[in-house]
């Protein structure tokens, strides 16, 4: 069985765990797709599997749109896996429904807990508790990797019912303010003007302006500029400053770019 991965990753935790996968498959063609591309996005795998963060206990923005654009071929087994701080909320029963509006059939949804990016809610925990969840994460991985083989349907993951609506709820409120929401961000004088906050921000939301980071209002909140930056000169609110930055150990930035 040849199987295609579609990932979204801003720090780095999805792509590590979609490479996880893609190493127990084998004969797996792995895709960071962190802007959407002209078109349609062709699928030509017997098995696509989706890999993304959540943000704000939902499905981010970006991965709505690539699946307006999603072209699969009939009768292909489709996986998705959210990857989560430890709660997905109602994230993967929401991918299904919007892939059920496409007539895609989303076969397994699966949650797996990594460190946090969220720096401003507390971000990743020490370094034992990042490498407890990453030794549980493979564990977890090698699981789905036996599921995904089989070709196994198993009703798609959630959190619990009441919590879960609740902060679906928050994910639908947030929705609209959130391209706003980098009135927060700003630089402090330790930034060096090198663009690298612009470059890695996968919704083209950052201009260099004097060589200074401007942000441009059309924001997915991944904070991607703030952990990338290798000054830690971008803060966000007023928690962050001196708070050690976080992105998955094992991704580089040159990975993240794709370059």
């Amino acid at each position: 069985m040849t199987t295609e991965i579609l990932c979204y990753s801003g720090t780095g935790n999805s792509l590590w765990a979609a490479r996880q996968l893609a190493a127990e498959l084998g004969d797996t063609r792995l895709r960071l797709q962190r802007t959407l591309p002209p078109g349609p996005v062709h699928v030509a795998a017997d098995a696509l599997g989706l890999f993304f963060p959540v943000h704000i206990f939902g499905v981010p923005g970006p991965v709505r749109r690539l699946l307006d654009r999603l072209e699969v071929p009939a009768g292909a087994y489709v996986f998705a896996v959210a990857v989560n701080s430890g709660m997905s909320a109602r994230s993967l029963p929401a991918l299904k429904a919007w892939l059920g509006r496409r007539r895609i059939r989303l076969a397994a949804g699966f949650s797996i807990a990594l460190p946090s990016n969220y720096l401003p809610w507390g971000g990743p925990g020490s370094i034992e508790e990042q490498d407890a969840r990453f030794s549980a994460a493979r564990v977890r991985l090698a699981e789905i990797a036996a599921v995904v083989r089989a070709g196994r349907e198993l009703p798609v993951e959630r959190g619990p019912f009441l919590l879960s609506l609740l902060l679906s709820g928050i994910h639908r409120a947030t929705g609209p303010i959130v391209p706003r929401m980098d009135r927060s961000f700003r630089v402090d004088e330790s930034c060096t003007s090198c663009g690298i906050c612009a470059r890695v921000c996968p919704a083209g939301n950052i201009d260099l302006r004097e060589g200074r980071p401007v942000w441009r209002h059309c924001c997915e909140q991944c904070l991607a500029c703030l952990h990338w930056c290798p000054e830690a000169a971008v803060q966000y609110g007023r928690n962050t400053a001196g708070r050690a930055r976080y992105h998955h150990p094992e991704v580089t930035l040159e990975q993240i770019l794709g370059d």
